[in-house]
């Protein structure tokens, strides 16, 4: 029947390769003493008792395994789940800054902090650059601090004022609004001074230099420009600008060739010629339009620049849905059932029809039919704001206006 060495290598394998139905036991051998007997029945019991641990710890490893691949497929869904919620978010961001936003933030996808804030915005996966200009713009306190921290991710540190420039410039699109620039190129001018302790007397120097090379970028590379400025010009506009001293004339030289060799990139530029028609417009924001034939209101994204008035559907749009012209236009208050409203007419004239296109949701481009442009503004002061801009687009540039503004402030703290 076999020798107890013979039983133990059988158990042994049988430990080794174990069935997963209940093995028959051995008979027992007829000549073993009841010693060897004693000794092959605890044999018997340990392997049994390890057949069972065996077995239970190839169950715990099938719930396991089973839980990890559970576990697995719920970080999946999860996941995408998340990624769909950050598409829409983006999505509504670039139709309404604060309303996406608002989006993310409940939904868990981005803390309510400006820190947070502004690495969502500096990174900008999927962002509109003219609609993460829009909410840095902002007055509001909070805003100011998600702008603080925006401009505190770049690193100027070694860089000449138009590289600095390039680089703020890119992130996001300047908007039109006067005191928008003015509070972002504040920030700018501050964040190049940290980075460059140094070079420039003060903020203000840093701050007026940088509006002198916006200009320049137009005034060199916009086709409307006929007059180009030579780079005499260049560094005679900008005499006394340094506490009330002159900045090195190799360093205005450097920063002129830069801007004529190469202009500024402009966010969003897909080669069409409206994107350079709507960089740095006089201004820009969201209206309610009344229709022509369809008297009904609709809200549109409107942009004011080269004496004419633009309006969108979306922000993210490349082509505008229609072009208003200005020439020979006049504006005035009106009253209406929506609020704060103003009108785009033809003076002596009410009955003609004004000069200007739009497209069609087919694509086509047709001339508009409207005898006038009946327009509501979200406030009273944007109301006030948007009269006074287009009243004066055709002879103002908001940036030699602030310019002035600037030197003339240099000047007065210079003389006290």
């Amino acid at each position: 029947m076999g020798s107890v060495s013979e039983l133990c290598v059988s158990s042994l394998q049988t430990f080794l390769c174990p069935a997963v139905k209940p093995l028959q036991q051995a008979p027992v051998p007829d000549d073993l003493t009841p010693e060897e007997q004693q000794e092959l029945e605890n044999i018997r019991r340990r392997k049994q008792e390890l057949l069972e641990d065996i077995q239970r710890l190839k169950d715990e490893i099938a719930e396991v395994t089973s839980e990890i691949e559970n576990l697995g497929s719920t970080e999946e869904r999860k996941n995408m789940q998340r990624n769909k919620q950050v598409a829409m978010g983006r999505k509504k961001f670039n139709m309404d800054p604060k309303k996406g936003i608002q989006f993310l933030i409940e939904n868990d996808l981005l803390k309510n902090t400006s820190d947070d804030i502004a690495q969502f915005l500096y990174k900008g996966e999927g962002l509109n650059k003219t609609a993460i200009g829009d909410y840095l713009g902002e007055r509001d306190d909070f805003n100011l601090e998600v702008l603080h921290a925006f401009v505190e991710l770049h690193e100027f540190t070694d860089l000449n004022l138009v590289q600095a420039l390039r680089q703020f410039l890119w992130s996001f699109r300047l908007p039109g609004e006067a005191q928008k620039i003015d509070r972002m190129m504040e920030s700018f001018a501050q964040r190049y001074c940290q980075c460059n302790p140094g070079v420039f007397q003060s903020t203000d120097t840093c701050y007026i230099l940088s509006f002198a090379i916006i200009m320049l970028n137009t005034s060199l590379h916009n086709p409307n420009v006929k007059d180009k400025p030579a780079v005499e010009r260049f560094i005679s506009m900008n005499r006394g600008i340094n506490e009330g001293g002159d900045l090195p004339e190799d360093l205005l030289r450097n920063l002129y060739d830069s801007i004529k060799n190469e202009p500024f990139k402009i966010p969003e530029d897909d080669g069409n010629d409206l994107t350079h028609t709507f960089f740095n417009p006089d201004r820009e924001g969201w209206l309610l339009k009344l229709g022509g034939r369809v008297k009904t209101w609709k809200r549109r994204w409107f942009i004011l620049t080269d004496n004419c008035l633009y309006y969108f559907e979306y922000t993210t749009d490349k082509e505008p849905r229609g072009i208003i012209p200005l020439e020979n236009l006049s504006i005035k208050e009106v009253e209406d059932k929506k609020p704060n409203c103003f009108e785009l007419f033809i003076p002596d004239n009410k009955d003609q029809v004004i000069k200007a296109c739009k497209t069609e949701a087919d694509g086509r481009v047709v001339e508009g039919n409207h005898t006038f442009y009946r327009i509501s503004a979200p406030t009273t002061e944007e109301k006030d704001e948007w009269m006074n801009s287009i009243k004066a687009a055709i002879s103002r540039d908001p940036f030699y206006e602030m310019l002035a503004a600037r030197k003339k402030k240099v000047s007065s703290m210079k003389r006290h």
